[in-house]
């Protein structure tokens, strides 16, 4: 019997994180659609896979875009017929300045890809994992240390974070009947180009600026893997993994 394969979808895979997840997953056997704002960040992706390229699709969307993710979803559901993994990971935040000097505009553009992009994607999963024969599928959602803790001048990034442990909160509710597993994976000082300044020096809650220690952003990848292969009868429904000595533990 021909083991049918597994299809992922990672949104935010040009760099940092979702690349790496996205790739773990190829790793790992499963044929991966990426998405992201820029076809030549998604294509780098594919080339990074080597070999197993060819189980790279890149689909390039703004994901806060109700409009592009319909149609990232439906170039989806044409290729494959079906949906097993959506890991929503793509995300940005503001420039760090005090709370009362942002814009309008910069905090509704950290709302729109942070937490409306991945409303829009698990809304799009929901309706394809639960028409799908065998019916179900996980989610994963990136949560983030902040969706725990905030750092200075972070309110837009802090806030939605937050939300997204209550997104991940609702759809775990709602797809259990569906056999839909929704799950988060709460990140703390991955080695991406975006934690490359905590090496400088970052500010802490006390005023000081201090440099903070970074962990290799592949232990994200293989824990990623590890949430996705699980049996849809079994799910992480939240998990931590940081840089051992960050100040997460005691911030403030």
């Amino acid at each position: 019997m021909v083991e049918r394969a597994r299809i992922a979808l990672v949104t935010g895979a040009g760099s940092g994180i979702g690349r790496a997840a996205a790739l773990g997953l190829v790793d790992a056997g499963w044929t991966v659609a990426v998405t992201g704002r820029r076809q030549e960040q998604l294509d780098a992706t594919a080339r990074f896979a080597g070999d197993a390229g060819a189980r790279v699709l890149a689909l390039p969307g703004d994901v806060g875009n109700p409009v592009e993710v319909g149609r990232i979803f439906a170039r989806l559901a044409e290729t494959f017929g079906r949906l097993d993994l959506l890991f929503n990971n793509a995300g940005t935040g503001a420039p760090p300045v005090p709370l009362e000097d942002l814009t309008y505009e910069q905090w509704q553009a950290v709302v729109d890809v942070n937490l409306t992009g991945a409303f829009l994607c698990t809304q799009q999963a929901f309706r394809l994992m639960k028409g799908q024969t065998p019916k179900g599928g996980r989610i994963i959602n990136n949560g983030s240390i902040s969706a725990h803790v905030p750092r200075p001048n972070s309110a837009p990034y802090t806030a939605t974070k937050h939300a997204i442990t209550g997104l991940t909160r609702a759809a775990s509710l709602d797809g259990r009947q569906h056999d839909i597993a929704v799950g988060q994976i709460d990140i703390g000082n991955a080695a991406t180009d975006m934690t490359q300044r905590m090496t400088e020096g970052v500010p802490q809650a006390d005023g000081r600026m201090a440099p903070e220690p970074r962990m290799d952003v592949a232990h994200v990848a293989s824990a990623v893997v590890y949430m996705a292969g699980l049996p849809l009868d079994a799910n992480v429904q939240f998990m931590t993994v940081m840089a051992t000595k960050m100040p997460f533990i005691g911030r403030g």
